[in-house]
């Protein structure tokens, strides 16, 4: 009201323009040039030439701009509001099978089956890489690991040259921030002169006393509620909910004691374990950090509808690979790369609570998060993704196949952990189409959780992976170790649909003999397109990358030399007696 008494009082003599302006709302109209043209076309000539009036147009102008701007601005805040907001949740070494609407019995997880019966259930979501760093370097970047030259291994330095998807979400008008583990393990490097921010400004400030000794004190929730408080109001945000849970170590027992359950609620024991006290104490222990993350989502999501933001907000919830066990996390099986996946978004998806059989992948998500926050891939300055959009499974109504674009998907890695001679990693290759998965072992002759010399350092330490090398040390039974541990065969291939436990191995069978060629040749062009490097360049050039720390290089080497003495010390993932034939192993 000031601003209309202010010109008012300065252009009183011209009537006119008086009128017009008290009876015009939009100020970004009425400030245009050519309104003021038109409408001082009415003043006569004399006036014109005065002073009095070329001062009222020139402050009537300047006003205008200034206000025009001011207008600008809010119809822009206004507009990025109407862009949702992203809550990523991500567990750190949790499996598909453990979530309550994947068909868990015993795991409970209520805010996981909240987000999916209020949007989407997505059954064959994959992760290309089952392991922390390279799967949320897919996750950012939208590529697979084989294009992400030292973000295809694990603990790597990542690449300046490496644009990821929360910058391109900061740089076009989102606050960008996380709790607990964002990307990583790895360096991120230096960006402006300060450390790379690839999950954006952290919020770590709250400590709490975990329930356990292996739960982190990272007080997620308080942390949130933070970043909740302290964001601009007008404008859209992407948070990265990291839990550091279930990843090892776990408290022995604590799933028992603290989680009141039996070890025989367990109704879907592997059979590539041992079922016994040991290994089933194990599974309670990580189904207790399971829950402890889910426990989180729920309370992520009360808060967000407290203070009116749920609705508006995109909710992912999911996971970087499978469990911390043996033949599950760091392999390229169903254990460990089929990931749970629930989306909600109550003011985006169509028809919610459908279950979405589509073959996705974490490489989808980039792709998926420039559309709806309206950001082209040439503005957003990243590579170009190999992923797809789900925002067309979004907008539909169907359930089950949506989609015959997505019949199939890539899976792989490179080097995991050290431990292998020459830094070399377990280099895999895998497609997974139509309920089968097909598997090449780029380097059959390694083993494929590192050297015996060297603790096996690609399989997590765990009661479960002691149990497996003390029955095969005793003679009492070598079949675990066998089919974990010791070497594959070049090819393998699995029929999910009847066999999910990838146990029994059709590769050499006549009967799929066809399936599995033409699977092979899909997978190889798809992977020559993509520049794979083991394809058609130098595939070797993933073991010269470096570690992320110094003295891991190498590690093998200086493990047999003598150089370092007591090598589990070093490692800290890897229990003593995991290491064979070591001086100090007896």
């Amino acid at each position: 009201m000031s601003l209309y008494l202010l010109i008012v009082t300065i252009v009183v003599p011209d009537v006119t323009i008086f009128i017009y302006l008290l009876s015009v709302r939009d100020l970004t109209s009425i400030f245009e040039v050519p309104y003021i043209i038109y409408n001082v076309q009415f003043l006569s000539s004399s006036y014109m030439k005065t002073s009095l009036f070329w001062t009222a147009a020139t402050t009537l102008l300047t006003i205008g701009s200034a206000s025009a701007a001011v207008t600008t601005s809010k119809a822009d805040k206004s507009a990025s509001k109407t862009r949702p907001n992203i809550l990523f949740c991500i567990a750190d070494d949790a499996s598909y099978r453990h979530f309550g609407a994947n068909g868990s019995s015993w795991v409970k997880t209520p805010g996981f089956d909240r987000v999916a019966e209020a949007g989407i259930l997505f059954t064959n979501c994959y992760t290309p890489n089952a392991k922390s760093a390279p799967s949320r370097s897919c996750i950012l970047t939208g590529l697979y690991s084989w294009q992400l030259g030292a973000a295809g291994n694990h603990t790597p330095i990542f690449p300046d040259d490496l644009k990821v998807v929360t910058e391109a979400l900061e740089e076009n008008g989102y606050q960008v921030a996380f709790t607990g583990k964002g990307w990583g393990p790895g360096d991120a490097g230096v960006k402006n002169g300060a450390p790379r921010k690839l999950t954006g400004t952290p919020y770590l400030k709250h400590k709490l006393t975990p329930l356990t000794t292996g739960i982190n004190k990272v007080d997620y929730f308080r942390n949130f509620q933070d970043f909740l408080q302290e964001k601009e109001e007008n404008q859209p945000w992407f948070f990265w909910f990291g839990c550091f849970e279930p990843h090892r170590n776990y408290e022995y027992g604590s799933g028992e004691r603290l989680g009141g359950k039996d070890k025989t609620v367990i109704d879907d024991l592997p059979p590539f374990w041992p079922d016994n006290d040991v290994v089933r104490t194990d599974m309670l222990d990580y189904a207790f950090e399971v829950e402890y993350y889910d426990n989180l989502v729920n309370r992520f999501l009360d808060e967000l509808e407290k203070r009116g933001e749920l609705d508006n907000t995109i909710i992912i919830v999911t996971s970087d690979n499978g469990m911390p066990f043996p033949r599950s996390k760091g392999n390229n099986y169903e254990y460990s790369n089929h990931m749970p996946l629930a989306v909600m978004w109550k003011n985006g998806i169509a028809n919610p609570g459908r279950k979405v059989s589509d073959y996705v992948s974490f490489v989808d998500f980039v792709p998926t998060f420039l559309e709806v926050s309206d950001i082209g891939v040439q503005q957003s300055g990243l590579i170009p993704p190999a992923g797809k959009s789900m925002v067309d499974i979004f907008k539909t109504s169907k359930a089950g196949i949506v989609s015959k674009d997505r019949h199939y998907t890539l899976l792989g890695r490179e080097r995991h952990d050290y431990g292998r001679p020459l830094n070399q990693g377990y280099p895999i290759r895998s497609i997974l189409q139509n309920d089968l998965l097909y598997v090449t072992n780029l380097k059959p002759e390694l083993y494929p959780c590192g050297n015996p010399e060297t603790g096996y350092t690609d399989c997590d330490g765990s009661p479960t992976k002691t149990e497996i090398l003390r029955m095969k040390r005793s003679g009492e039974n070598s079949y675990y170790y066998d089919i974990t541990f010791d070497f594959r065969p070049e090819e393998e291939l699995y029929d999910l649909s009847v066999d999910k436990d990838c146990m029994n191995n059709l590769a050499g069978n006549e009967k799929y003999a066809k399936i599995k060629k033409a699977m092979r040749q899909l997978l190889f062009d798809e992977l020559r397109a993509q520049k794979d490097p083991r394809l058609v360049g130098d595939g070797d050039t993933f073991d010269r990358y470096p570690f992320w720390k110094k003295n891991s290089n190498d590690f093998y080497e200086r493990v047999q030399s003598g150089e370092i003495k007591e090598p589990w010390k070093m490692s800290g993932f890897v229990s003593p007696t995991d290491f064979e034939n070591h001086p100090d192993n007896k």
